[in-house]
């Protein structure tokens, strides 16, 4: 499974309810030694610069949550790749490519809330990723992620 950055910072940063299961879903997974999400050091890089705007350090501080937590909790669940190649398939947004491109190497579930992304979940479906994007019902406390259960954690 690939994750982007607004995702993770919906899961340790707002702790939005929407994200419960999926972070019980990592948890577990690494307690159980499976695998965990993939990422690059490219992406640990975006969150770490994002973790840095001013209306994410209020975000931040209204949450009582600090940027080596965050990076912590992205280091101890995720699982560190190397840049995947260019997919045949590309994002009108340039910053979200990199989680495309890990998607469709591993043939990984993506997980974005991002329109650039989502309107891209058929031509990826075509390269072999079992999903992209994020199910929404109701109000932001109602929404629930399908992650499809440990199938879309991805071994590499």
């Amino acid at each position: 499974m690939v994750i982007d950055t607004n995702i993770v910072l919906d899961l340790f940063v707002f702790q939005d309810p929407a994200t419960l299961v999926l972070n019980q879903a990592l948890t577990a997974a690494l307690t159980l030694g499976q695998p965990r999400w993939l990422a690059t050091a490219a992406m640990r890089e975006e969150l770490a610069r994002v973790l840095c705007y001013p209306h994410v350090l209020k975000r931040m501080a209204f949450y009582a949550r600090s940027a080596p937590e965050v990076l912590g909790h992205f280091d101890r669940l995720s699982h560190t790749v190397g840049v995947a190649p260019k997919a045949s398939v590309t994002c009108k947004d340039p910053d979200d490519q990199k989680f495309i491109d890990l998607a469709v190497a591993h043939r990984a579930a993506l997980l974005s809330k991002d329109r650039a992304v989502l309107c891209m979940g058929k031509r990826m479906a075509l390269l072999g990723v079992p999903f992209v994007g994020a199910a929404w019902g109701g109000s932001s406390r109602e929404r629930t992620f399908m992650i499809g259960g440990a199938a879309h954690l991805h071994e590499s």
